[in-house]
């Protein structure tokens, strides 16, 4: 942990009882959700789990600590807020060595009994496999996009174009893995809303980038693990709800802007080499201005 961190609910580097699965959550002013997901924990296997809940700036309205200890997790303070994925890694941090398997999930997740146990199964088919996802259901028990490709140019930029103006583009329609939700199969990066990471795999390549505040460590998390020779396995038998809305945060201008930096970040990544800096040009303006034209728009909504 780094200094300032306070960690309660029992001891998380107990080797001689330490279980081979842990669930790590971040949490942030999430009190009315973080109760269903702990609860679901227990149904989720049949092995002993070990569960890290990670609270990003806590205030005194945060029931997180007495959430956590009341549900014999490990409760691990951050007194300041380093986002999601430099909150995952500090609650991997605490796990024991023993730990081969970390679920990586938002609070707002309600899992699926078994869940964990079948996302386990299918990482014990092959070391290569470096994260499992499940299927993601909406409330209404849609199956929102989880396991999707890695943004290509040709994707990334008419995804980006066109889905607020035509929603079923066929540039969307490749970058999300349409019609392959109930598909089990490879893909180029999975939802960092539920995801189940080889802890070998998550620590080879450092964890998630701390440099990405909100938004797109999932898909370098993905990119890298792949770039390091792992498979992105998804696996719709095994499933969960995310009872939290999906896009609602990027409604505001301030999320607006956070995507569009993380995107710019990515495509820093991907297209690292000298002589492709005019890619980087190119499309570091086109997503500066497209984040402008939204923020713009969401601020005449919220001022109607």
């Amino acid at each position: 942990m780094t200094g300032g961190e306070e960690q309660t609910g029992g001891p998380a580097g107990d080797a001689s009882s330490a279980p081979r699965i842990a669930v790590v959550t971040v949490v942030f002013r999430s009190n009315e959700v973080l109760p269903g997901f702990l609860h679901s924990i227990a149904g989720a296997s049949v092995s002993p789990v070990l569960t890290v809940v990670v609270d990003n700036r806590p205030d005194d309205a945060s029931r997180a600590a007495e959430l956590a200890r009341g549900m014999g997790a490990v409760y691990v303070a951050q007194p300041s807020n380093p986002g999601y994925g430099g909150a995952i890694n500090a609650g991997v941090a605490t796990l024991p060595a023993e730990v081969r398997w970390v679920l990586v999930s938002n609070p707002d997740v309600v899992l699926h009994p078994g869940v964990i146990d079948a996302l386990v199964a299918v990482g014990e088919r092959d070391d290569r496999i470096g994260a499992i996802g499940p299927a993601v259901l909406n409330p209404d028990g849609t199956v929102y996009p989880s396991a999707r490709r890695v943004p290509s140019l040709r994707t990334g930029v008419g995804h980006a174009l066109f889905v607020n103006l035509w929603h079923d583009n066929p540039w969307t329609r490749r970058y999300r893995a349409d019609g392959e939700a109930v598909t089990a199969r490879d893909a180029g990066w999975l939802s960092g809303a539920c995801l189940l990471v080889r802890r070998e795999a998550f620590d080879a390549i450092g964890g998630f980038d701390d440099d990405y505040f909100m938004y797109f460590e999932d898909v370098d998390l993905g990119y890298r693990l792949g770039k390091a020779g792992y498979r992105n396995r998804y696996e719709p038998d095994a499933a969960v709800t995310h009872v939290g809305a999906h896009t609602a945060a990027r409604d505001s201008s301030v999320m607006i802007r956070a995507h569009h930096d993380s995107a710019r970040r990515f495509i820093g990544r991907k297209y690292a080499g000298w002589h492709l800096w005019p890619v980087r040009a190119v499309l570091g303006v086109g997503l500066a201005a497209r984040s402008a034209v939204l923020q713009r728009g969401a601020r005449r909504a919220s001022a109607r």
